[in-house]
């Protein structure tokens, strides 16, 4: 039986991700299947942000500096998987955790496997359900690019689990409120050698919504013939303060950038709109998005693959349904 679970809250701009509540909110309820206690490890903020997660059900909430932790590899650098991966490695085996759970952000599969083989714990990615029988853990995941779900059990109680963003509930717990205590880089004997890799820079689009994490998306397809209108995307996108997205093919066709691009070969979404907008539902485009709560597709072919699994198809050319959706739905939303 697993006897404790520790569960890592991802920061952005001093603030957690709405997937930081997700992971907490099923560590909690994993907690009281299996009978057993978790705690929160995250990077040092606010204490006011801190105090948030006390609201989720935690034993206690452990925070390290993050630059303290960048202090020692002796240049300004702004993040090192590699670094933080030890220091949550260190950290397990020091309070002998079981079960890590990630969010799984681009950020958290980069952190995941590595404290997976360094506490030589089972590693399950993409979970998107997570069960517990006899305090023996189960869970579910998609595989053959998303056509099929396989549950996985584990032959340990050692296990490293990240969670697909956007699909578990995040919901506050009845416990009483988490107790704070931060952590001392110093104790866990970092060196520059565990900076394998460093991020120095991290550049984005300004006010642009990243599609793996936002919970409405727009996508475009080769429907729309060309870059120069991928505006009817973007104007639909605004008015439901949506992110943007796209396929493989009008990415490899040089129309978007690849950080737009959902798929198999991008980024797996899970948001609770996805429009689908002259996209035909590739294999490859649909392992990465049918798990949206609600998916709508508007397409001319009625026979595009992306019907089968849209909650609501508009047979039609994008061309005529997208100016029109648009207009409507900003008269709908300003009243």
């Amino acid at each position: 039986m697993a006897n404790k679970i520790l569960a890592f809250a991802e920061i952005k701009d001093n603030k957690f991700k709405s997937n930081a509540y997700e992971v907490i909110s099923e560590a909690d309820r994993l907690t009281k299947k299996l009978g057993t206690t978790y705690d929160i490890l995250a990077f040092k903020t606010e204490e006011s942000e801190l105090k948030k997660l006390s609201e989720y059900g935690a034993e206690k909430i452990f925070y390290f500096d993050l630059k303290e932790l960048n202090s020692l590899y002796g240049e300004n650098i702004l993040l090192s998987h590699s670094a933080v991966a030890k220091v949550i490695s260190s950290f397990i085996s020091k309070y002998n955790y079981d079960i890590l759970m990630v969010s799984g952000t681009t950020t958290g599969r980069e952190i995941a496997p590595r404290v997976s083989a360094l506490t030589e714990s089972a590693y399950a990615p993409d979970c998107v359900g997570i069960f517990a029988d006899d305090g023996n853990i189960t869970i579910s995941r998609p595989v053959y690019a998303g056509k099929s779900y396989i549950k996985v059990k584990f032959n340990t109680g050692k296990i490293v689990l990240t969670l697909r963003p956007n699909v578990f509930k995040s919901e506050k717990s009845s416990n009483p409120p988490s107790a704070l205590e931060e952590i001392n880089i110093s104790d866990y004997g970092i060196q520059k050698t565990d900076f394998k890799a460093v991020v120095k820079e991290i550049v984005l689009s300004e006010g642009k919504l990243d599609v793996a994490e936002a919970d409405k998306i727009v996508s475009g397809g080769r429907g729309l013939r060309g870059p120069e209108n991928f505006h009817l995307v973007e104007e639909l996108a605004n008015v439901l303060g949506a992110a943007t997205g796209a396929s493989r093919a009008v990415v490899d066709a040089g129309w978007r950038p690849h950080s737009d691009q959902v798929g198999q070969t991008g980024k797996t979404v899970s948001p609770n709109l996805y429009i689908a907008c002259g996209i035909s539902g590739a294999i490859q485009h649909l392992a990465g998005m049918s798990s949206s709560k609600c998916i709508v597709a508007i397409n001319k072919d009625k026979d595009a693959p992306i019907f089968q699994i849209a909650d609501y198809g508009i047979i039609g050319d994008v061309f005529e349904i997208l100016p029109a959706l648009t207009v409507e739905l900003k008269k709908l939303l300003n009243g």
